[in-house]
């Protein structure tokens, strides 16, 4: 438990990978004016297999690395059942609670899917993770080295208090010329309403509040 009262579970493991990344992770902040402990947000980009790490500056989040994602199964598109291996896509948040710090690929997180509108679609699935390794079957695989930087920022982030980490998985990032090459996809509504929100980050460098209003996912 940190001083806001947040829990988090921790391991010998997850101890000693953050002791260790931490250092140079602190250096990299420095070097980038960010403050140690600030909040972070991630987006996920399925077509381009990437991770980013954004960190709030001031008043805005700016992007501090991204991460080459090792391996995820599926095509383009949301999870829609259990055992589809499909990858989510979405609007996620992570808790303390969802760290896994005796996971069977070193360490993960939870994405929390089904969210509120999987669960309205009555979309199945569960253990839908960031995880370490290079095998996937509906997760996204980072490899032990990245998960153990990702980890460390995003533990780092609750030790300071922040209460839940965003993370936006796309398909592709959602401009107006890739939404055009698949306006007549199956996806291409759900595709639409994603890119709601993805603009609104554009714009703002604030991750918008999320919510679900029939069936869709409204933004604030």
């Amino acid at each position: 438990m940190n001083a806001f009262g947040q829990e988090f579970p921790v391991s010998e493991r997850s101890r000693e990978v953050t002791a260790r990344v931490a250092e140079p992770l602190k250096n990299a902040f420095t070097t980038n004016g960010l403050v140690w402990g600030s909040p972070v947000f991630l987006r996920i980009f399925k077509d381009t297999k990437r991770l980013e790490t954004w960190v709030k500056k001031e008043e805005q989040f700016v992007l501090f690395k991204s991460y080459p994602i090792c391996h995820f199964s599926g095509q383009p598109g949301p999870k829609t059942k259990e055992g589809d291996l499909q990858a989510p896509e979405g609007f996620y948040e992570v808790k303390p609670s969802q760290m896994n710090p005796n996971s069977d690929y070193h360490l993960s997180f939870n994405l929390g899917y089904p969210n509120v509108f999987d669960l309205a679609q009555n979309y199945t699935g569960s253990y839908l993770m960031v995880h370490g390794k290079c095998v996937s079957v509906g997760c996204y695989a980072m490899t032990d080295e990245r998960i153990e930087e990702i980890y460390t920022l995003i533990q780092s982030a609750f030790e300071h208090g922040q209460a839940s980490v965003a993370v936006h998985a796309f398909p592709f990032e959602m401009t107006a010329q890739n939404l055009s090459q698949y306006h007549e996809h199956p996806y291409a509504e759900f595709w639409k309403n994603l890119s709601e929100g993805y603009t609104l980050f554009e714009k703002t460098a604030l991750p918008p509040r999320v919510n679900v209003k029939d069936k869709k996912y409204v933004f604030e």
